[in-house]
């Protein structure tokens, strides 16, 4: 049975993770499992931060390219042919050596991969007196919902629950309670994914670890209809 990793080598895995994160290198069930991860780590969205941050860098200086659709599918046979394992492993290996080298192969042809998604969707939370606001954007390619509180805050012993009421629904649907980082991402089943158009986001004032019944049990701070960009 193999040695459970140290603290030290988890949070080497974590730096990794990020970076494939980042370079959008993980599959789609690693990318969903790591913007799970990122909804509840705070010390996560910090390694992601700081790779984009660092990545940014390069790109000062390069006019954006826009390479064809099967770049990208050629680029990963080739670099990422070997089994699972031995592929993850060249991967971090590549990583390990952008950072210690600050050099980018390629540049032009990753600098597209790096830019933010688009999203599809998006809505502007707020309170009627301004004293709450939350926009969220909504990004269709990777179901994840980004979350930034730009006023407000929830009250001493409270917490801020984000909800979601469909078009055609008879209750809201909680999506879990906002962190206290003003920034979050939240990855959402194709299930909820299916209903944010033409829905509406609210956010309520509720007990710590969030509503207790399934639906809003305090106050309604904040609401806004979700609209196409």
């Amino acid at each position: 049975m193999p040695e459970p990793m140290s603290a030290e080598e988890e949070h080497s895995d974590d730096i990794a993770l990020a970076g494939e994160y980042v370079l959008h290198l993980l599959d789609a069930a690693e990318r969903k499992a790591f913007e799970a991860r990122l909804v509840q780590e705070p010390a996560l969205r910090d390694l992601a931060r700081e790779w984009e941050a660092q990545l940014a860098l390069f790109a000062q200086d390069i006019a954006p390219v826009t390479p064809p659709a099967a770049v990208k599918s050629k680029l990963e046979s080739r670099l990422f042919a070997a089994p699972e394992r031995a592929s993850r492993g060249l991967r971090r290996w590549i990583i390990g050596g952008m950072l210690a080298l600050g050099v980018i192969v390629g540049a032009a042809v990753l600098l597209p991969v790096l830019s933010p998604p688009v999203p599809s969707l998006t809505a502007s939370v707020v309170a009627e007196d301004g004293s709450l606001v939350v926009a969220a954007n909504f990004i269709a390619e990777t179901n994840t919902l980004e979350i930034e509180r730009q006023a407000g805050a929830a009250l001493p012993g409270r917490v801020l629950e984000l909800w979601l009421i469909a078009a055609d629904a008879t209750a809201p649907v909680s999506l879990g309670v906002l962190p206290e980082d003003r920034a979050a991402r939240i990855a959402l089943s194709d299930s909820l994914a299916r209903q944010m158009t033409g829905a509406v986001l609210a956010i309520s004032d509720e007990p710590p670890g969030g509503s207790p019944t399934g639906a809003p049990t305090g106050a309604v701070l904040a609401a806004g209809p979700v609209t196409g960009v």
